[in-house]
């Protein structure tokens, strides 16, 4: 009896945070529908980023909308993830969350601030806005896998390894989608600032994967 109670409050304040970023997602849908309908095809079609890089800026409604869909499931996906891989009982471990959507917040700020610092300093601020429209639109597609992944977690496959490595699977293809897409747009400026471009591939994107993998590895 103590344990489904225990339970059942677990997934009380998972299932919260599941509706309220489904509410984010129903408000990009609502007061954006048509750009919603674009946008949910992404991978498989670029008519999302040649219709809306140019002529929006990369803060809007929408994006925000989209971006706390994307903090909220990417916060929940790495507490899951981690409880289920490190076998580790999510119901004792609740306190970890608030730390780890700080963690999830101020990693996703500070590097989009070194990333537009950057822009300024080397004055290709338009490219590199460019740039980020591009890795968040499909960063924050990815966040409907997160999504999904965290609702069969938690309602239906509970502690399923397979899920999470599937879902980890998709995420980082849709992401790698996304970087092939950079790199094919943007060859001559890559060209003219490679050293600078390797370095942010290994500071900024290679390097977290990397403590990530070691620290559950340990």
């Amino acid at each position: 009896m103590e344990a489904i109670l225990r339970n059942t409050i677990t997934n009380d304040w998972i299932t919260i945070l599941v509706v309220l970023s489904l509410l984010f997602l129903v408000l990009a849908k609502n007061v954006f529908y048509s750009r919603f309908l674009n946008f949910i095809i992404l991978p498989f079609n670029n008519k999302y980023i040649f219709m809306y890089n140019k002529k929006e800026k990369l803060m809007n409604w929408f994006n925000l909308f989209w971006g706390l869909f994307l903090i909220i499931n990417f916060s929940l996906f790495i507490y899951l993830a981690l409880n289920i891989i490190m076998e580790n009982d999510h119901s004792s471990k609740a306190l970890a969350f608030p730390w780890i959507i700080g963690a999830v917040i101020v990693y996703i700020f500070l590097k989009l601030g070194l990333q537009l610092g950057n822009g300024y300093i080397f004055g290709i601020k338009k490219m590199i806005t460019e740039v980020l429209f591009k890795k968040l639109s499909y960063f924050n597609y990815s966040g409907m896998i997160m999504f999904l992944a965290n609702i069969i977690l938690t309602y239906i496959l509970l502690a399923s390894k397979p899920v999470v490595y599937v879902a980890i699977l998709l995420i980082l293809l849709v992401n790698i989608i996304g970087w092939i897409t950079i790199l094919r747009n943007h060859q001559k400026l890559i060209t003219s600032y490679f050293f600078y471009f390797i370095l942010y591939l290994c500071a900024l994107e290679i390097a977290p994967l990397i403590l990530i993998g070691s620290y559950l590895k340990d």
